[in-house]
């Protein structure tokens, strides 16, 4: 399995989505670790979830240079551990670190002893409250996931929140900050020492781009051409 060198103080990202028009289009760019999906992305690309091929969804993302790829369980509890090994095998097979996501409802939340003894990583998803970093903590998970976004919406304070949530994990969990609504937010959060996020398409464009960047590089081109503005 390929590794990708990664200093103590790196920033992580990974993309959000299912869309793999959006895959070609970004993950050539170098930014991203790794693809991270749901059933809500998937349908948004209109993929029908339970009938996706992880195998050939994992080759993808691995031929695009990804060294992760986040898939999340559905359905009865009882068939996530079925599910999970499906998706370790399809990450094994091509050479991909897959990870399971896992929902932190009290159900769902049972089904992780078990998972964790397949030996692949875990993350816990949907979490809004710093006690829940207690819970994964505990779990021995190696991700969780706050939308901070929709925290936020919800007129809750999500950058203390987050902050104590990073306080709390020391590192493990990583703390792997969701549902961001733009590069402010996550400009915040990164002052504030967090280091992992999912990242929209949409998002993730307007980080390659700014107009007074575009305004000097034109000037450069223009200078090397000779000419004079």
């Amino acid at each position: 399995m390929r590794q990708w060198p990664r200093p103590a103080d790196a920033l992580d990202l990974y993309l959000d989505t299912a869309d793999r028009a959006a895959w070609a289009d970004l993950m050539p760019t170098g930014l991203f670790r790794g693809i991270t999906t749901n059933p809500l992305l998937a349908q948004r690309a209109g993929l029908e979830y339970p009938s996706i091929n992880w195998t050939e969804i994992a080759q993808r993302a691995h031929d695009l240079g990804a060294l992760e790829l986040h898939g999340q369980v559905y359905g009865p509890v009882e068939t996530y551990l079925d599910w999970a090994k499906q998706l370790y095998d399809a990450g094994e097979a091509v050479g991909l670190r897959t990870v399971v996501k896992i929902p932190m409802t009290p159900e769902a939340l049972r089904a992780v002893p078990s998972i964790r003894a397949l030996g692949g990583p875990i993350l816990l998803t949907a979490v809004y409250n710093p006690k829940q970093v207690i819970v994964a903590k505990a779990l021995h998970a190696e991700f969780v996931a706050p939308y901070f976004g929709r925290m936020d919406e919800a007129g809750l304070p999500a950058l203390d929140r987050l902050t104590e949530m990073q306080a709390m994990a020391k590192g493990t969990p990583r703390i792997l900050v969701a549902s961001l609504r733009n590069a402010d937010q996550l400009v915040a959060l990164a002052a504030r020492g967090l280091d992992c996020f999912t990242l929209s398409p949409d998002l993730a464009r307007s980080l390659l781009s700014d107009p007074m960047t575009e305004e000097a590089a034109a000037a450069f081109e223009i200078a090397a051409a000779g000419q004079t503005l």
